[in-house]
């Protein structure tokens, strides 16, 4: 057997190293009116992807529903609260230290007024705007996706 094909795994592909995988959730969040804006929110300076836009949410803690962990984030975050419908996309990266799988859940803003607690800045945003927003690799899908049903 030649060096080359032993250093390959099955199918023959090249083992990667191991990465931490973190799970976060996102909330694709209308206003309730018939315009129809989502909010987004801007990473802060000095974050992981500081200064993107993006849909609001976080980290799935241990032992924790993505549901719930949606609800905790956007309190923590934003001081919303919302209710959380359908996963509506799915979204992937894997950065320098760890693989992100994002589930994005489409919901609808029930109250509080958004404040800047844990993010830099936080917009309602249309949705030809939203489309045009350069957003992390996570996020994509959900633009993709409303590409799609909006075409």
């Amino acid at each position: 057997m030649e060096r080359s094909q032993r250093a390959q795994g099955p199918q023959g592909r090249v083992p990667q190293l191991s990465l931490p995988r973190i799970l976060v959730v996102a909330g694709l969040i209308d206003d309730g009116l018939p315009s129809e804006r989502f909010l987004i929110a801007q990473r802060r300076p000095g974050d992981h992807l500081a200064l993107q836009w993006e849909f609001p949410g976080g980290k799935v803690e241990p032992g924790e529903a993505p549901e719930e962990a949606l609800h905790r984030e956007l309190r923590e975050e934003l001081g919303i609260e919302v209710e959380v419908g359908d996963v509506f996309a799915t979204g992937h990266d894997v950065c320098e230290k760890f693989e992100v799988i994002m589930l994005t859940y489409r919901c609808h803003w029930l109250s509080g007024e958004p404040v800047q607690k844990e993010v830099y800045a936080f917009r309602w945003i249309g949705l030809d705007e939203l489309l045009q927003l350069p957003m992390p690799k996570p996020d994509r899908p959900v633009l993709e996706r409303l590409r799609r049903e909006n075409a």
